[in-house]
């Protein structure tokens, strides 16, 4: 079982959880839900003891002078849930059904104050308690959801870079291109094809042309997925055609466990009996499932496990791309020389901005075209950190260090700042003013985020990497 597919299942596990819940029993008494079904259960569960009430006790249903104010402890335990909405609605309906006990005559004198007061404040604490940790679960599972990308891509990467130096020699004999070809070709399709139809799964059929060649593939069928749902028809074949069993066990297999599916799988039951020979999902990111590859045929001497994970990382890297496609294209087009994977966590970071409000930065640290800052410049260009993304940006009079530090705010960019500045101080005797280094930093915004980098290249003098278009009139870039 590869370290993606390991990371995926523990997201969705992670998913389904509430706060500090663990097991399958825990799951069942606080499961994670909100919107209609929390609003349906608060009417369900305070209608019942109420009514519970009422039967056990019918001349005090609210429990009142009982040494312990029970009737708050449901509301309580709603707003520690689903938050302080759901709170007030169980304090609303335990008012009205006071109110309904004073009408039918089971409750007589005044109006408990002090008892609804109390309950109200009481209500209230837990609801803001189960909004604050709510919201905080909520970016940890951003965080989380952005961290399952880059390690899935990570270890695509680590990966393609083992089989690229165990395949070279017998690669270039028996198959037209290399590796590097396929993954330009994959890369080309997916920014191509994607930023012109708009669809999920475009150039499903040149990316399919170019992953049966080098993969080997006789006949076989991609299929768009929308949740469990499969499309009969294909969106990409190649060789006969051929319809889709989605009760073959090897789809079935896939579609559970959004694994790799072939006879020897662990988890598949033994002598199955199927007519395909491998089924694979196309996952993009870590747990989001947009198609299914399903091979009927293939050379017997390529169903090999390592030609087998190559599909899988090729499948990977198309999905990838595509979901990111329009996004990094518009900063590939603003920026022609910005390199592809900044460009992609750029885009991905954006996004994060976008919807979680989650900050990350970039910051451009500029030198001098001068022999002597040779050394300063190298030195920062390999004092980056695992995380982050760089893209050195050389011009004829300025050259820059630009490094994306994901999920790291202006006190982290202060922190990395303070590091490098000291690193040079201790090696080299100088700092950023001594030697005319010039410091600029950029929060990556969740809208008109190619504006914003084109606007910092600009303030660092290094916009030689800016396309003419998106240049005021009459200006030209630096060179």
């Amino acid at each position: 079982m590869s370290v993606a597919n390991t990371a995926d299942k523990t997201y969705r596990a992670r998913q389904g959880q509430g706060i500090g819940l663990g097991g399958r029993y825990a799951r069942l008494l606080a499961p994670a839900v909100s919107g209609r079904a929390a609003v349906v259960e608060l009417v369900v569960a305070m209608l019942a003891a109420m009514g519970l009430a009422w039967l056990v006790l019918p001349q005090n249903p609210l429990l009142l002078g009982m040494g312990f104010p029970w009737a708050w402890l449901l509301p309580v335990i709603l707003a520690l849930r689903y938050g302080t909405l759901i709170g007030v609605g169980s304090v609303l309906m335990l008012l009205g059904g006071w109110y309904f006990y004073q009408q039918t005559g089971v409750m007589a004198g005044p109006f408990p104050r002090l008892f609804f007061l109390g309950g109200l404040l009481l209500v209230l604490v837990a609801g803001q308690f189960g909004d604050i940790w709510g919201t905080r679960l909520a970016r940890a599972r951003a965080v989380n959801r952005y961290l399952d990308e880059r390690l899935a891509a990570l270890t695509k990467n680590h990966y393609l870079l083992r089989i690229s130096h165990e395949r070279l020699e017998n690669d270039l004999l028996a198959r037209p291109t290399t590796l590097r070809d396929t993954l330009s070709q994959l890369r080309s399709v997916a920014l191509d094809e994607a930023a012109r139809t708009g669809q999920v799964l475009a150039g499903a059929q040149p990316m399919l042309q170019v992953v049966a060649q080098a993969c080997q593939l006789e006949a076989a069928a991609l299929h768009a997925c929308d949740g469990e749902h499969v499309d009969g028809v294909p969106v990409a074949s190649i060789g006969p055609e051929f319809t889709l069993d989605t009760t073959d066990p090897l789809v079935r297999h896939c579609l559970d466990t959004r694994q790799l599916a072939h006879l020897s799988a662990d988890g598949l039951q033994h002598g199955a009996q199927t007519r395909y020979v491998a089924v694979a999902p196309v996952l993009a990111g870590s747990d989001h499932l947009i198609g299914l590859l399903v091979v009927e045929r293939m050379p017997f001497l390529s169903l090999t496990y390592e030609n087998l994970q190559m599909l899988m990382v090729l499948l990977g890297y198309y999905a990838d791309g595509v979901e990111h496609a329009g996004a990094t294209r518009t900063i590939q087009a603003a920026l022609p020389a910005c390199p592809y994977p900044f460009a992609l966590d750029y885009a991905r970071l954006s996004r994060l901005r976008r919807e979680t409000g989650i900050e990350s930065s970039v910051v451009a640290l500029v030198f001098d075209a001068d022999p002597e800052r040779d050394a300063l410049f190298e030195q920062v260009v390999r004092s980056r950190r695992a995380l982050d993304v760089a893209w050195p940006v050389v011009n004829a009079h300025h050259r820059a260090m630009l490094t994306l530090m994901p999920l790291s705010d202006a006190q982290a960019v202060a922190a990395y700042l303070v590091r490098i500045e000291d690193m040079l101080r201790a090696q080299f005797g100088t700092d950023f003013t001594s030697a005319g280094i010039g410091v600029y930093t950029l929060a990556v915004p969740g809208a008109g985020s190619e504006d914003a980098l084109v606007k910092l290249l600009r303030r660092a003098q290094v916009d030689g990497a800016i396309a003419p278009a998106t240049l005021p009139a009459g200006e030209a870039p630096h060179v």
